[in-house]
């Protein structure tokens, strides 16, 4: 017991500070998510359900060490459309729960299996690309310009503008105080980066983001009082539901309409759901793993199940779909999380603060919590990653360039799946050069051509066996080995003995197989 114990007071050093961190990333995009997801200011308070869902429930069940899921802007469109194709919110809460339902199903499937074929040129693509993402859409916020909703990953934006016209606009809009107090921040941030900062008892325990977020609040609060002109306010900071009285809280909450369970539409919205929803956490649970210093594997079929939890209860009290985000996952490692406590922690911070500090939430400015995400996208998309991409040759660089860049042009899933395309390019090519080995040697007879077959011969590399005994010298002796493979595809297998058999002869090429089974009897090899 006393064990068990000490090692929950060794990760809680950790875990906590991280969860403050994660808690603070998290509030400002759940509410952005929230407004794109529903265009409706009453209904923000949706995000935050779910990412008190995503943080509680899926923390406590998810088997993932350091991913942490709540609302997905990859989702804003889904929601968007869903709604209005269902009529009500209620009837889209229903939707949700099915989702749930429907995720679980798979987790018990082991349909998770699938979170084990994204290549890792895939994954570190869309880690890099996150990463620019975040530089590219905070510096608006950074600048003071808050047209966007803070969580908002799509290249396109309203009004039929991109991220680099928000840039311009930014430039062209932006507040000179939240500049300063960005700035500030940013600088602190850095210095708390720091490894002497540590050195200090009190930093050892208290998050660098959390005292620039006093920060920052600090700063503005300074202007208001010295100069007013420079003080952020309103669309400048965040904006959380403030309930008058614990009625009004619990009005917050809302249920699933259950008589629209007759509607087709209803199950149309769930499944899709489900699929997006899973695809999305896979690909985040794959590239939180690879950010893990401890390098832990999360089990994929449970992170389903998880997944389906949080959206079954996230729906059953009025919340958004819930995913793993990428974006928050990779806030909690570089704040240090150990454990999924920190995901829980967060969570709960998450509760307690809209519960008990709604009004002090809202003084924090956009541009200081914009500074944090700055930070954390750097740290995703350094040089170095870049670099050494590229020192591992093409097959692997150009699949996570391309990656990167449908990511940035596009959204994430069209990105990843443009990227697997290109990497399996890469994955067929290299299979179609390597099948095989090939040597030439000469005895009394003559040329003599050995080919020793690979361990795993599939239908992939027919053509390039087939080509070579295509190309094959007239009156030479060749050997075709098998005794090496493990499996030799029925593809492969016919083109063998059709070349031995009929090819062969009208060439006067002699052919001898070893470990190679006849056409019929494929059966055993």
């Amino acid at each position: 017991m006393s064990f068990k114990i000490n090692r929950l007071l060794a990760t809680l050093k950790s875990d906590f500070p991280a969860g403050i961190v994660v808690s603070l990333v998290a509030l400002t995009l759940c509410l952005g998510v929230a407004l794109a997801s529903t265009g409706r200011p009453d209904l923000l308070f949706s995000g935050l359900i779910a990412g008190i869902v995503g943080g509680i429930v899926v923390g406590m069940t998810s088997k993932s060490a350091l991913g942490v899921s709540g609302p997905a802007a990859g989702l804003v469109v889904i929601v968007l459309n869903a709604i209005a194709t269902l009529g009500s919110f209620e009837a889209f809460l229903l939707a949700v729960v099915l989702a749930g339902l429907l995720q679980i199903l798979a987790g018990f499937l082991k349909a998770g299996i699938i979170g084990y074929y994204f290549p890792s040129s895939v994954i570190k693509g869309m880690l890099a690309a996150i990463g620019l993402i975040l530089i590219l859409k905070q510096i608006p916020h950074a600048l003071g310009f808050d047209a966007e909703f803070m969580g908002n990953e799509a290249f396109d934006s309203a009004e039929g503008n991109n991220t680099f016209t928000d840039l311009w606009n930014a430039v062209k809009y932006s507040t000179t105080g939240a500049i300063i107090i960005s700035v500030i921040s940013l600088a602190a941030l850095l210095l708390f980066d720091r490894p002497f900062m540590k050195s200090f008892g009190l930093f050892k325990f208290i998050p660098g983001a959390l005292v620039v977020v006093l920060v920052g609040i600090g700063i503005n609060t300074l202007f208001q009082f010295l100069a007013p002109g420079l003080a952020v306010d309103g669309q400048h900071l965040v904006q959380l539901p403030v309930a008058g009285s614990a009625e009004e809280f619990f009005g917050f909450f809302r249920l699933p309409d259950w008589s629209a369970i007759t509607n087709p539409d209803v199950y149309t919205v769930a499944i899709t759901l489900a699929i997006v929803a899973s695809l999305e956490s896979l690909l985040s649970v794959e590239a939180t793993d690879k950010l893990d210093p401890y390098k832990r594997n999360t089990p994929t079929n449970r992170e389903l199940v998880a997944q389906g939890l949080g959206n079954l209860t996230s729906g059953l009290i009025g919340g958004l779909p819930v995913t793993q985000v990428i974006v928050r996952s990779s806030a909690n490692v570089e704040a240090g999380g150990k454990t999924r406590l920190s995901t829980v922690i967060h969570g709960l911070l998450l509760l307690v603060s809209v519960i008990l500090i709604p009004r002090f939430l809202n003084q924090i400015p956009l541009s200081t919590l914009a500074a944090i995400l700055l930070l954390v996208g750097y740290k995703l998309a350094k040089p170095s990653l870049f670099k050494g991409m590229y020192k591992l040759g093409w097959e692997q660089f150009i699949p996570f360039v391309v990656t990167v860049t449908a990511i940035l042009v596009t959204d994430l899933l069209k990105g990843i799946a443009i990227g697997m395309v290109v990497a399996i390019y890469f994955i067929l090519r290299r299979n179609y050069k390597h099948s095989y080995s090939y040597r030439k040697e000469k005895d009394q007879s003559g040329e003599v051509i050995t080919i020793v077959l690979s361990e795993e011969v599939t239908f992939l590399n027919k053509g390039s066996i087939g080509l070579t005994l295509d190309k094959l010298p007239s009156n030479s002796t060749v050997v075709i080995d098998g005794r090496r493979s493990l499996d030799i595809d029925y593809d492969v297998l016919e083109i063998i003995q059709n070349f031995k058999e009929h090819t062969a002869p009208t060439r006067n090429i002699t052919v001898e197989t070893r470990g190679i089974a006849e056409v019929n009897s494929v059966g055993g090899h």
